[in-house]
């Protein structure tokens, strides 16, 4: 009378299909909820083209054996940190056209053999924590196109040695000095991002210029060197301070002068003192 867990199962989804290499498809099948019934076994899962609200980490975690994971075109709003944290062989990975809205910094911390992470057409994607692939030692390929990407720290982005193609295009990026970095390793590393309209979205005057061709000005408007009226501003600064501090000097000559003679003439005044007080007692 005990029924076994969906998880636990060794079984083929309802509406899905099962095959002998272990993939189980499971496209454009109406389905609202994640598959249950998945085989322990299965390499490669994909459920895109559903309305899925939700990736159960208790589920999907056990498929310690998963290597592509497609979750495209569903309804998913949210990724957990836990969400993936028993994925350590998943290598491809497709979040596209979902209602992600922020990644956070240990969302796909877990996934050491992700090669390729696509994540476009999340309309609502509008923030990636700093630190969001710096896990991700095998990372490849990232796709981050058609969001509302306006910034992007790519510290992490820098470290990964075997990245070799990026997407940004379609995102209304911001070419002011948040985005210095990103838009001068896109001037300098242009062989690795993909082709497309990866443009200026704001200030104004350069909205629709591409980042490439705006990275060395933002370098060089973000680090300006000084100019006349700065130097001015030095000099007039220079001299007051040297004013106050010769006044300041002179001051406190003055008061040690006067204090001296004080001190000098109250002296003398008692020695005379001194010299008058034998003769009036006599």
């Amino acid at each position: 009378g005990v029924v076994a867990s969906p998880a636990l199962s060794s079984g083929c989804p309802d509406r899905c299909m099962c095959d002998d290499q272990l993939v189980v498809q499971c496209a454009g099948q109406h389905l609202t909820t994640f598959p249950v019934n998945l085989p322990l076994a299965t390499r490669q899962l994909i459920i895109s083209n559903n309305r899925i609200v939700e990736l159960p980490p208790l589920t999907l975690n056990y498929l310690s054996d998963l290597v592509y994971l497609d979750c495209s075109n569903n309804s998913l709003s949210e990724i957990s940190e836990s969400t993936f944290g028993n994925l350590r062989k998943l290598a491809y990975l497709d979040l596209s056209f979902n209602h992600l809205t922020r990644i956070e910094d240990r969302t796909f911390g877990p996934l050491a053999s992700l090669v390729m992470l696509r994540m476009t057409d999340n309309p609502g994607l509008s923030e990636i924590h700093p630190d969001a692939f710096a896990e991700n030692a095998a990372l490849q390929v990232l796709d981050v196109s058609r969001n509302n990407l306006t910034a992007l720290n790519i510290t992490s982005l820098i470290a990964l040695a075997g990245l070799r193609s990026v997407g940004l295009s379609g995102n209304p990026w911001s070419c002011e000095c948040i985005n210095e970095d990103l838009c001068l390793w896109v001037h300098l590393e242009g062989f690795k991002f993909q082709e497309g309209q990866t443009v200026c979205g704001s200030p104004a005057d350069m909205q629709g210029r591409r980042l490439s061709e705006v990275g060395i000005q933002l370098r060089t408007l973000c680090h300006q060197t000084l100019g006349s009226w700065d130097y001015l501003f030095f000099v007039v600064i220079g001299f007051v301070i040297f004013a106050a501090g010769t006044v300041s000097a002179w001051v406190m000559g003055v008061i040690m002068v006067l204090y001296e003679r004080y001190i000098k003439k109250k002296g003398e005044q008692q020695d005379v003192d001194d010299e008058e007080e034998p003769s009036s007692k006599g």
